[in-house]
């Protein structure tokens, strides 16, 4: 099933930075022009890192499997605009925060 856009939870599956192991968590994350997104206010949890060390991503996303490539996003705007859509109406959406973007390979 294709993921549209706007906010959606899926498991996201990193390639453990240490053990090599599949290391998965459940997020929200936002959809934004073709890109997936997800954010947190630290850059200290083990998807985060796992991430920038072993780029190659997979979601699942009600029963479907995609594959994706992550980076950092480094532009504060985007970062901002991230934050608004996945916290629309609250306090949090005005937070700093880091965030995954991730291109998908299908």
């Amino acid at each position: 099933m294709e993921i549209k856009e706007g906010i959606f939870r899926g498991i996201l599956i990193t390639t453990g930075r240490i053990s090599g192991k599949e290391h998965s968590v459940e997020l929200r994350g936002v959809k934004f022009r073709e890109k997936i997104y997800f954010s947190r206010h630290k850059p200290d949890s083990d998807w985060f890192k796992n991430a920038i060390k072993n780029q190659k991503v997979i979601i699942l996303y009600q029963n479907s499997k995609h594959s994706g490539i992550a980076k950092v996003v480094t532009d504060e705007v985007l970062n901002q605009k991230i934050s608004g859509l996945k916290y629309p109406g609250e306090e949090r959406a005005n937070e700093n925060r880091v965030s995954l973007e991730i291109t998908l390979c299908e």
